[in-house]
């Protein structure tokens, strides 16, 4: 290649990219929307009304909550219920409803409400904010999301009011029933019981267990398979909705027989339990690993098997377009088909008398390598900066990557320099490493590079 060509090529590449850091892009603004978030919620929060003692909290204190409110995670530095005051936990409240739905949905609802038409533009941001294949349908689907969310979290909320009015009273156990069924159905993991301890008094009750485990799965399906669910205008569900439902019972299934035969007999998780409370509790945890971050039992007592199961569900994830994050069900679905093509010698990957097309699968390959990428830097960096365990670490980046929220105790002792990893990690997982790479112009289709394919060579592998 001539000299002259080679400048034309990275003069042109360098244009390429100063104009994409300049454009907003519907990747960046979803991006830079999450950010403006969660500033704003950092804020919020630190000032002195926000806090119990009134005395405000350090801002890289209230950023961490509001990153892990917007991102639904759960994890906390400061216990909310004991920190943070009645305005400061109705900030967090909104930060995750905001957050579990995406800021466009709110914004698409107040312009349908004051009768604005949604543009293309608009449009193409709502598509990649749900994470939607087209954007045929997709202000339908908009309306479907606010629908589906305010009527859920409103059934959730009323069941939990019924079960705690006579252990709170009237107007503690609605606010406690509101802000538990909004933090389960967006997965995020919440909880005002205080000191730390979430669910655990409720490990034995059946009405909290089962109200909860229902808005977290709900929450966790994705606001398509919810629609496709809702219409039954077609006698058989998409593709997509079969997968989702079909691998989200596998592995809370699989969840579920992990904790209840390895804990049954451990005296520090499910040993001095009754058999129906163990498999309660059991279950329940199996569910809580898909991004909820409720727990029940003491996650650090819990022995090697079960972290190690909880951290591979966790990774995975809820499902796409959901309010959950990790990897996503699909991903790791399409994954594993493509590896059963290559056992069988299939050209394709096939599902269902389905051929999945290759670009799903090359993304799903690109989401799990950044995955485990990233998950690795962090890891390293917290192996660095914090004074804790191995497991420890790994346990807590996972959960901040796959925006689960479940701890073993590590988060609240933080360093400034690990809070900020994992703030990041919590960012990343929530809105994707793909969408981050598009956010800052490095795949850029137009680059003139994009366009030359040069001559094939084979390397060994394997």
């Amino acid at each position: 290649m001539s000299q002259s060509k080679t400048y034309y090529i990275k003069n042109n590449r360098l244009n390429d990219h100063i104009h994409n850091l300049r454009s907003f892009t519907p990747t960046r603004i979803l991006a830079f929307g999450f950010v403006g978030l969660i500033l704003i919620g950092g804020v919020l929060l630190s000032i002195p009304y926000a806090s119990e003692n009134g005395l405000g909290t350090p801002f890289i204190d209230a950023l961490f909550t509001s990153t892990s409110a917007v991102c639904v995670t759960g994890l906390v530095v400061l216990d909310t219920a004991n920190h943070f005051s009645t305005f400061g936990e109705i900030i967090i409240l909104f930060l995750i409803q905001i957050g579990g739905l995406g800021f466009m949905t709110f914004a698409t609802f107040f312009a349908i409400l004051l009768g604005r038409k949604i543009n293309l533009r608009e449009r193409i941001i709502l598509q990649e904010s749900l994470n939607q294949i087209s954007l045929e349908g997709i202000v339908k689907l908009v309306k479907h999301v606010l629908l589906f969310s305010f009527t859920i979290e409103g059934l959730g909320a009323g069941i939990l009011f019924v079960r705690w009015f006579t252990e709170m009273g009237w107007q503690k156990s609605f606010y406690f029933a509101v802000f538990h069924s909004i933090s389960s159905f967006n997965n995020a993991g919440f909880d005002l019981m205080g000191n730390f301890s979430s669910l655990s008094s409720y490990k034995s009750d059946v009405v909290v267990n089962i109200t909860i485990m229902s808005l977290i799965i709900t929450g966790g399906l994705g606001f398509a398979v919810l629609a496709d669910l809702y219409s039954k205008k077609n006698k058989k569900f998409t593709l997509h909705t079969r997968l989702v439902l079909k691998t989200t019972a596998i592995l809370i299934i699989v969840g579920f027989l992990v904790v209840f035969f390895v804990e049954m007999n451990n005296p520090k998780t499910l040993g001095g339990y009754d058999l129906f409370t163990k498999i309660q509790a059991s279950l329940f945890h199996s569910v809580t690993t898909r991004t909820a971050g409720f727990n029940t039992l003491d996650i650090q007592q819990l022995r090697p098997a079960t972290l190690f199961v909880t951290m591979f569900l966790m990774f995975i994830g809820a499902s796409p377009g959901s309010t959950g994050g990790g990897i996503k069900t699909t991903t790791f679905v399409s994954i594993l088909l493509f590896i059963r093509s290559i056992f069988y010698g299939h050209q394709y990957v096939t599902i269902e008398e389905r051929t999945l097309p290759y670009s799903i699968i090359r993304k799903s390959f690109a989401i799990v390598t950044l995955a485990i990428f990233w998950v690795s830097i962090t890891i390293g960096i917290l192996l660095l900066s914090e004074q804790a365990p191995f497991v420890q670490i790994v346990f807590e980046t996972i959960s901040a990557f796959g925006t689960v929220g479940l701890s073993m105790g590590l988060t609240p002792h933080l360093t400034v320099i690990g809070k900020i990893v994992i703030m990041i990690t919590m960012f990343f997982g929530r809105v994707g490493l793909i969408t981050i790479a598009l956010a800052l112009g490095l795949n850029n289709k137009n680059s003139a590079l994009s366009h030359i394919k040069y001559p094939e060579e084979k390397i060994m592998i394997g």
